[in-house]
Protein backbone atom coordinates (compact mmCIF):
# COMPACT_ATOMS: atom_id res chain seq x y z
CA UNK A 1 0.00 0.00 0.00
CA UNK A 2 1.37 3.40 -0.95
CA UNK A 3 1.39 6.19 1.60
CA UNK A 4 -1.00 9.04 0.97
CA UNK A 5 0.66 12.31 -0.19
CA UNK A 6 0.22 13.99 3.20
CA UNK A 7 1.88 11.08 5.03
CA UNK A 8 4.69 10.80 2.50
CA UNK A 9 5.36 14.53 2.70
CA UNK A 10 5.54 14.34 6.50
CA UNK A 11 8.02 11.45 6.34
CA UNK A 12 10.22 13.31 3.87
CA UNK A 13 10.24 16.42 6.04
CA UNK A 14 11.24 14.36 9.08
CA UNK A 15 14.12 12.78 7.13
CA UNK A 16 15.35 16.20 6.01
CA UNK A 17 15.16 17.52 9.57
CA UNK A 18 17.15 14.53 10.85
CA UNK A 19 19.86 15.06 8.24
CA UNK A 20 20.00 18.77 9.02
CA UNK A 21 20.27 18.04 12.73
CA UNK A 22 23.07 15.55 12.16
CA UNK A 23 25.00 18.07 10.07
CA UNK A 24 24.50 20.76 12.71
CA UNK A 25 25.91 18.49 15.42
CA UNK A 26 28.74 17.28 13.18
CA UNK A 27 29.80 20.86 12.42
CA UNK A 28 30.04 21.65 16.12
CA UNK A 29 31.94 18.44 16.88
CA UNK A 30 34.37 19.18 14.04
CA UNK A 31 35.07 22.57 15.61
CA UNK A 32 35.47 21.03 19.07
CA UNK A 33 32.48 22.99 20.35
CA UNK A 34 30.08 20.34 21.64
CA UNK A 35 29.64 18.88 25.14
CA UNK A 36 29.24 15.11 25.36
CA UNK A 37 26.95 13.79 28.10
CA UNK A 38 27.77 10.07 28.25
CA UNK A 39 25.57 7.43 29.86
CA UNK A 40 25.52 3.68 30.42
CA UNK A 41 23.46 3.14 27.27
CA UNK A 42 26.69 3.53 25.31
CA UNK A 43 27.36 -0.03 26.49
CA UNK A 44 24.26 -1.47 24.80
CA UNK A 45 24.94 -4.49 22.58
CA UNK A 46 24.85 -3.78 18.83
CA UNK A 47 21.94 -5.02 16.69
CA UNK A 48 22.67 -8.36 15.03
CA UNK A 49 22.63 -6.93 11.51
CA UNK A 50 24.84 -3.94 12.34
CA UNK A 51 28.16 -5.61 11.53
CA UNK A 52 29.55 -4.57 14.93
CA UNK A 53 30.43 -6.88 17.81
CA UNK A 54 30.54 -6.22 21.55
CA UNK A 55 30.45 -9.54 23.46
CA UNK A 56 28.48 -9.69 26.70
CA UNK A 57 31.56 -10.71 28.69
CA UNK A 58 33.23 -7.42 27.76
CA UNK A 59 30.20 -5.21 28.45
CA UNK A 60 29.39 -3.59 31.81
CA UNK A 61 25.87 -4.51 32.93
CA UNK A 62 23.18 -1.88 32.51
CA UNK A 63 21.47 -0.50 35.61
CA UNK A 64 18.59 -2.98 35.71
CA UNK A 65 20.90 -5.98 35.32
CA UNK A 66 23.24 -4.69 38.02
CA UNK A 67 20.26 -4.13 40.29
CA UNK A 68 19.02 -7.70 39.77
CA UNK A 69 22.45 -9.06 40.59
CA UNK A 70 22.66 -7.04 43.80
CA UNK A 71 19.11 -8.01 44.73
CA UNK A 72 19.89 -11.70 44.40
CA UNK A 73 22.99 -11.45 46.56
CA UNK A 74 21.33 -9.53 49.38
CA UNK A 75 17.99 -11.39 49.17
CA UNK A 76 16.07 -8.20 48.47
CA UNK A 77 12.92 -10.01 47.34
CA UNK A 78 12.70 -11.92 50.59
CA UNK A 79 12.76 -8.67 52.55
CA UNK A 80 10.50 -6.75 50.15
CA UNK A 81 8.37 -9.31 48.27
CA UNK A 82 5.98 -6.71 46.84
CA UNK A 83 8.72 -4.59 45.25
CA UNK A 84 10.54 -5.01 41.96
CA UNK A 85 14.26 -5.69 41.82
CA UNK A 86 15.26 -3.17 39.14
CA UNK A 87 15.24 -0.03 41.31
CA UNK A 88 19.02 0.24 41.61
CA UNK A 89 18.98 3.06 44.15
CA UNK A 90 16.75 1.19 46.59
CA UNK A 91 18.27 -2.24 46.03
CA UNK A 92 21.79 -0.88 46.50
CA UNK A 93 20.73 0.88 49.70
CA UNK A 94 19.46 -2.43 51.12
CA UNK A 95 22.65 -4.15 49.95
CA UNK A 96 24.70 -1.53 51.79
CA UNK A 97 22.66 -1.92 54.98
CA UNK A 98 22.92 -5.70 54.88
CA UNK A 99 26.48 -6.17 53.61
CA UNK A 100 28.13 -2.76 54.28
CA UNK A 101 29.35 0.00 51.99
CA UNK A 102 32.73 -1.51 51.19
CA UNK A 103 31.17 -4.70 49.84
CA UNK A 104 28.64 -2.72 47.80
CA UNK A 105 31.29 -0.61 46.10
CA UNK A 106 33.49 -3.65 45.44
CA UNK A 107 30.56 -5.50 43.88
CA UNK A 108 29.79 -2.53 41.63
CA UNK A 109 33.44 -2.09 40.69
CA UNK A 110 33.85 -5.76 39.80
CA UNK A 111 30.64 -5.71 37.75
CA UNK A 112 31.26 -2.59 35.66
CA UNK A 113 35.03 -2.50 35.27
CA UNK A 114 36.92 -5.72 35.94
CA UNK A 115 37.59 -7.52 32.65
CA UNK A 116 35.50 -5.04 30.65
CA UNK A 117 36.56 -3.30 27.44
CA UNK A 118 35.37 -0.16 25.62
CA UNK A 119 32.78 -0.68 22.89
CA UNK A 120 33.33 0.47 19.29
CA UNK A 121 30.87 3.25 20.17
CA UNK A 122 33.09 4.55 22.99
CA UNK A 123 36.20 4.29 20.84
CA UNK A 124 34.56 6.24 18.02
CA UNK A 125 33.38 8.99 20.37
CA UNK A 126 36.87 9.12 21.91
CA UNK A 127 38.39 9.82 18.49
CA UNK A 128 36.09 12.80 17.91
CA UNK A 129 36.74 16.29 19.25
CA UNK A 130 34.82 16.52 22.51
CA UNK A 131 36.84 18.80 24.83
CA UNK A 132 34.19 18.49 27.55
CA UNK A 133 32.64 15.20 28.64
CA UNK A 134 30.34 14.70 31.60
CA UNK A 135 29.35 11.19 32.58
CA UNK A 136 27.43 9.31 35.26
CA UNK A 137 29.27 6.06 34.45
CA UNK A 138 31.40 4.62 37.26
CA UNK A 139 33.79 2.70 34.99
CA UNK A 140 36.94 4.00 33.30
CA UNK A 141 36.20 2.60 29.86
CA UNK A 142 35.85 5.97 28.15
CA UNK A 143 39.11 7.17 29.67
CA UNK A 144 40.71 3.98 28.33
CA UNK A 145 39.25 4.68 24.88
CA UNK A 146 40.61 8.23 24.99
CA UNK A 147 44.07 6.96 25.82
CA UNK A 148 43.88 4.45 22.95
CA UNK A 149 43.05 7.40 20.70
CA UNK A 150 46.28 9.12 21.78
CA UNK A 151 44.61 11.57 24.14
CA UNK A 152 45.36 12.41 27.76
CA UNK A 153 42.13 13.02 29.68
CA UNK A 154 42.02 15.25 32.72
CA UNK A 155 39.45 13.74 35.09
CA UNK A 156 37.43 15.47 37.80
CA UNK A 157 35.69 13.04 40.19
CA UNK A 158 32.76 13.87 42.45
CA UNK A 159 33.64 14.43 46.11
CA UNK A 160 30.77 13.41 48.37
CA UNK A 161 31.83 15.48 51.39
CA UNK A 162 32.59 18.72 49.58
CA UNK A 163 35.53 19.40 51.86
CA UNK A 164 37.93 20.02 48.97
CA UNK A 165 37.68 22.33 45.94
CA UNK A 166 36.35 20.63 42.83
CA UNK A 167 39.07 19.98 40.29
CA UNK A 168 38.72 22.33 37.32
CA UNK A 169 40.43 22.59 33.96
CA UNK A 170 43.60 24.71 33.89
CA UNK A 171 44.02 27.00 30.90
CA UNK A 172 42.34 26.74 27.51
CA UNK A 173 40.41 23.63 26.52
CA UNK A 174 42.25 21.15 24.32
CA UNK A 175 40.44 18.25 22.56
CA UNK A 176 43.63 16.20 22.91
CA UNK A 177 43.39 16.64 26.68
CA UNK A 178 39.62 16.39 27.16
CA UNK A 179 38.06 17.29 30.49
CA UNK A 180 36.06 14.30 31.81
CA UNK A 181 33.74 15.12 34.71
CA UNK A 182 32.48 12.06 36.62
CA UNK A 183 29.54 13.44 38.55
CA UNK A 184 28.49 10.09 40.07
CA UNK A 185 31.98 8.97 40.99
CA UNK A 186 34.62 6.52 39.82
CA UNK A 187 35.27 2.89 40.72
CA UNK A 188 38.86 3.69 41.67
CA UNK A 189 37.62 6.22 44.25
CA UNK A 190 35.18 4.14 46.33
CA UNK A 191 34.12 7.08 48.49
CA UNK A 192 32.89 8.96 45.40
CA UNK A 193 30.25 6.50 44.16
CA UNK A 194 26.66 7.79 43.90
CA UNK A 195 24.32 4.79 43.74
CA UNK A 196 21.92 4.56 46.70
CA UNK A 197 18.91 6.77 47.46
CA UNK A 198 20.92 8.45 50.20
CA UNK A 199 23.84 9.08 47.83
CA UNK A 200 21.53 10.86 45.39
CA UNK A 201 20.04 13.02 48.13
CA UNK A 202 23.55 14.04 49.20
CA UNK A 203 24.47 14.77 45.58
CA UNK A 204 21.46 17.05 45.11
CA UNK A 205 22.32 18.91 48.31
CA UNK A 206 25.89 19.36 47.08
CA UNK A 207 24.68 20.93 43.81
CA UNK A 208 23.87 24.09 45.79
CA UNK A 209 27.46 24.46 47.01
CA UNK A 210 29.27 27.66 46.05
CA UNK A 211 32.57 27.98 44.23
CA UNK A 212 35.00 26.32 44.36
CA UNK A 213 33.11 23.40 45.93
CA UNK A 214 30.21 22.96 43.51
CA UNK A 215 30.51 19.37 42.20
CA UNK A 216 30.20 20.53 38.58
CA UNK A 217 33.35 22.50 37.67
CA UNK A 218 32.96 26.14 36.68
CA UNK A 219 34.50 25.48 33.24
CA UNK A 220 31.76 23.00 32.42
CA UNK A 221 28.96 25.24 33.71
CA UNK A 222 30.31 28.15 31.66
CA UNK A 223 30.45 26.23 28.39
CA UNK A 224 27.08 24.65 29.12
CA UNK A 225 25.65 28.08 28.23
CA UNK A 226 27.83 28.44 25.11
CA UNK A 227 27.97 25.06 23.36
CA UNK A 228 25.32 22.49 22.41
CA UNK A 229 25.06 19.37 24.56
CA UNK A 230 24.73 15.85 23.15
CA UNK A 231 23.24 13.11 25.35
CA UNK A 232 24.40 9.63 24.29
CA UNK A 233 23.44 6.53 26.24
CA UNK A 234 20.62 8.02 28.29
CA UNK A 235 16.86 7.92 28.61
CA UNK A 236 15.37 11.12 29.95
CA UNK A 237 12.74 8.96 31.59
CA UNK A 238 15.44 8.68 34.27
CA UNK A 239 14.32 11.03 37.03
CA UNK A 240 17.84 11.58 38.35
CA UNK A 241 19.15 12.61 34.94
CA UNK A 242 16.35 15.13 34.51
CA UNK A 243 17.01 16.44 38.01
CA UNK A 244 20.69 16.93 37.20
CA UNK A 245 19.83 18.60 33.90
CA UNK A 246 17.32 20.97 35.51
CA UNK A 247 19.72 21.77 38.35
CA UNK A 248 22.39 22.81 35.86
CA UNK A 249 19.86 25.18 34.27
CA UNK A 250 18.38 26.44 37.51
CA UNK A 251 17.72 30.22 37.62
CA UNK A 252 19.42 30.79 34.25
CA UNK A 253 17.53 32.47 31.41
CA UNK A 254 16.53 29.74 28.90
CA UNK A 255 17.14 32.14 26.02
CA UNK A 256 20.93 31.94 26.49
CA UNK A 257 21.13 28.15 26.20
CA UNK A 258 22.30 26.49 22.98
CA UNK A 259 20.50 23.43 21.61
CA UNK A 260 20.51 20.16 23.52
CA UNK A 261 20.15 16.81 21.74
CA UNK A 262 19.20 13.43 23.20
CA UNK A 263 19.81 10.23 21.23
CA UNK A 264 16.99 7.90 22.26
CA UNK A 265 15.42 5.22 20.08
CA UNK A 266 12.14 5.33 22.03
CA UNK A 267 11.77 8.52 24.08
CA UNK A 268 8.91 8.62 26.54
CA UNK A 269 5.94 10.49 24.96
CA UNK A 270 5.21 12.50 28.10
CA UNK A 271 8.85 13.57 28.46
CA UNK A 272 8.91 14.57 24.78
CA UNK A 273 5.75 16.61 25.27
CA UNK A 274 7.17 18.45 28.27
CA UNK A 275 10.81 18.85 27.24
CA UNK A 276 10.35 19.43 23.52
CA UNK A 277 6.80 20.42 22.63
CA UNK A 278 6.23 22.71 25.60
CA UNK A 279 9.59 23.87 26.92
CA UNK A 280 11.85 23.44 23.88
CA UNK A 281 14.56 22.21 26.21
CA UNK A 282 15.71 19.16 24.26
CA UNK A 283 15.68 17.92 20.67
CA UNK A 284 15.11 14.16 20.51
CA UNK A 285 16.97 12.07 17.93
CA UNK A 286 14.99 8.84 17.64
CA UNK A 287 17.84 6.49 16.76
CA UNK A 288 19.80 3.91 18.73
CA UNK A 289 23.45 4.66 19.49
CA UNK A 290 24.61 2.05 16.96
CA UNK A 291 22.88 4.02 14.20
CA UNK A 292 23.57 7.56 15.33
CA UNK A 293 27.24 7.37 16.35
CA UNK A 294 28.45 5.68 13.11
CA UNK A 295 26.54 8.33 11.11
CA UNK A 296 28.06 11.15 13.16
CA UNK A 297 31.53 9.63 12.92
CA UNK A 298 31.32 9.31 9.15
CA UNK A 299 30.02 12.85 8.71
CA UNK A 300 32.81 14.29 10.88
CA UNK A 301 35.74 12.19 9.66
CA UNK A 302 34.64 11.14 6.17
CA UNK A 303 35.40 7.54 7.16
CA UNK A 304 33.36 4.55 8.26
CA UNK A 305 33.32 3.97 12.01
CA UNK A 306 35.83 1.18 12.83
CA UNK A 307 34.28 -2.19 13.63
CA UNK A 308 36.68 -2.67 16.54
CA UNK A 309 38.59 -0.46 18.96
Amino acid sequence: MRACPETQSHLNIMTQIDETTLKTIADKVTKGECILFLGAGAHYPPPEASGYAYPEALRPPLGSALSRSLATECEFEKAFPKEGVTNLQRVSLFYEVKKNRQNLVKKVSDAVFMGKRPSPILCALARLKFPLVITTNYDQLFESALQSAGKTPLVSIYNKTGDQPTRDYPGNLDPNQPFVVKVHGDVQSPESIVITDEDYIQFVLRMSDKEPFNPVPLTFRFFFTKWPTLFVGYSLLDYNLRLLFKTLRWKIDPSIFPDTYSVDIAPDPLIVDVYYNRQRYINFITQDVWTFVPSLYQMVTGEEMPKQC
